[in-house]
């Protein structure tokens, strides 16, 4: 009984995470809140160093939590993860998202241990760039599925992700190849034979 209340529940989320309006719904959800972390971190920030120094920071964590999340939360067997990006890799072109309310949960409840630990300016800062490294995420991966390039550079940037759906074990990286060089899951064309 109860696990049949619960698949039916993930099944519920799953069906309304496919829908265009989750999709642009949870964008901007997440735009409101990262300005408003943004506008407070720098209300509250005393420095503009040290302020620059948060964003940085926040960007660079998010190219991790980027590369964790896609390898080892949406590649596994936690239902709610893995279901919704195993629709995504059936259909690249559709509206499979996380729901709407789950990222801003998530990056509000990260704010607030941040502001346990380190000054409020400086926390909200940081926040307010994981939060924009998450939103240019969303974006460029939706580009990369409906934008044909012809620019070289970005054809060889889009093409990396494209090669994931086919090697699922590598390229978890979608904004940056950072992580997969470093942690060895960026794919390598093997020489043909003969």
């Amino acid at each position: 009984m109860m696990r049949n209340l619960l698949r039916n529940g993930v099944d519920a989320i799953v069906r309304m995470s496919s829908t265009r309006a989750n999709y642009w719904g949870e964008l901007a959800v997440d735009v409101a809140l990262g300005a408003v972390l943004m506008v407070e971190g720098a209300r509250r920030q005393p420095g503009a160093l040290l302020g620059t120094l948060a964003i940085v920071l926040g960007l660079f964590a998010f190219s991790f939590v980027e590369y964790f999340f896609h390898r080892w939360m949406f590649h596994t067997r936690i239902p709610l993860f893995a279901q919704g990006h195993e629709l995504h890799h059936q259909h690249p072109l559709g509206y499979d998202s996380l729901p709407f309310f789950l990222p801003p949960l998530i990056l509000l409840a990260l704010t607030g241990v941040f502001v346990a630990l380190m000054p409020t300016g400086f926390a909200l800062l940081l926040a307010s760039a994981i939060t924009f490294g998450y939103i240019i995420y969303g974006l460029a991966h939706f580009i990369i599925h409906h934008v044909r390039f012809k620019q070289p550079l970005l054809r060889r940037w889009a093409g990396a992700h494209h090669v994931h759906h086919y090697h699922p074990d590598s390229n978890f990286g979608v904004t940056t190849p950072l992580w997969d060089v470093l942690l060895g899951t960026r794919y390598v064309r093997q020489a043909r034979v003969g």
